[in-house]
């Protein structure tokens, strides 16, 4: 009878059904969590869909979505006459007097060579072809290094007695480590001698009187220029090789091309491929109705042949 007298005690569970219990209280919610997670990553709700990327040449169906691409900086309302294109460059760059007189001071002239000529596509028999066909009065060159493309140009444009004026646009500062290749271009106190050497060069090819330099980066150059009123019959396009350099030269120097004009460029088939120059180029006559035309490495757009809609 005491037995049954006894309260009942709740039976103790053993540790290892403590164990279990905990054990699968974790995985179960583990398992809601990720399922929950699944669920959520496979079937978002229809407007958080991401649309899928659009063509790289698809443009945009708004003008106003179309000018974010274009270059709006103000232009002279009249261009030039050629015959006052060098003289307004003397009087805006240097002070009216010509760079070439005097040099190279006597400090330089044991850092430079009598001639130093590197070029990349400079010989291409492009240059003749445009020259012949178009007989420009004005060339403007975007990227100019040592001068190897400017000056096969003047010797072109004697061949074919022509009267050019060539500007040649650079901010001669080549390019981060480009000295690993070119130790021969001194620098004096940080200042590397791009400029002094293309000089040089000019000056033995006795072409002072048919090339120019325009000393500036290209953007800032080419809006001066345009700002200006200096345009060109041809130009050249051969600075920087990715999209957006590229771009950026292409779309300023249009704006100083006479009407009927050419403007062309080198590296069209590189490694690049379709993401540096040809990207760029693809995208500018598309934008602007230009059919491309190509000649050995070198891209070419001729206004006279725009395609109508």
């Amino acid at each position: 009878m005491k037995e049954d007298q006894r309260p009942l005690q709740p039976r103790n569970k053993s540790p290892t059904s403590k164990l279990f219990t905990r054990s699968a209280a974790y995985v179960i919610l583990v398992l809601l969590s990720y399922t929950l997670g699944y669920l959520s990553h496979t079937s978002p709700p229809q407007q958080q869909q991401l649309q899928p990327p659009s063509p790289v040449f698809q443009l945009p169906d708004s003008p106003s979505q179309l000018d974010n691409f274009r270059v709006t900086a103000p232009c002279a309302n009249s261009p030039l006459p050629p015959h006052l294109v060098f003289p307004t460059i003397l009087d805006r760059v240097f002070n009216g007097s010509s760079p070439y007189s005097n040099f190279p001071p006597p400090y330089l002239s044991s850092f430079l060579k009598q001639r130093r000529i590197k070029g990349w596509g400079s010989y291409g028999a492009v240059f003749k072809h445009l020259i012949k066909r178009v007989k420009p009065q004005v060339i403007i060159e975007v990227g100019t290094f040592l001068g190897a493309s400017a000056l096969h140009m003047v010797n072109v444009t004697r061949e074919l007695r022509l009267q050019t004026q060539i500007l040649c646009l650079d901010d001669f500062r080549g390019w981060p480590g480009f000295r690993d290749r070119f130790k021969d271009i001194k620098m004096i106190n940080g200042d590397v001698l791009l400029f002094q050497q293309f000089m040089q060069n000019v000056i033995y090819f006795n072409a002072t009187g048919s090339v120019l330099p325009v000393p500036f980066s290209t953007a800032s150059g080419l809006e001066k220029l345009c700002e200006w009123g200096i345009t060109a019959d041809l130009i050249e396009i051969d600075a920087g090789h990715d999209f957006i350099s590229a771009w950026g030269d292409i779309n300023r120097a249009y704006r100083i091309l006479r009407p009927g004009g050419v403007i062309f460029g080198h590296d069209y088939f590189t490694k690049a491929d379709n993401r540096g120059v040809r990207r760029a180029v693809n995208l500018f006559a598309q934008m602007n109705n230009l059919k491309i035309q190509t000649d050995g490495q070198h891209w070419v757009l001729d206004t006279s042949l725009a395609k109508h809609n």
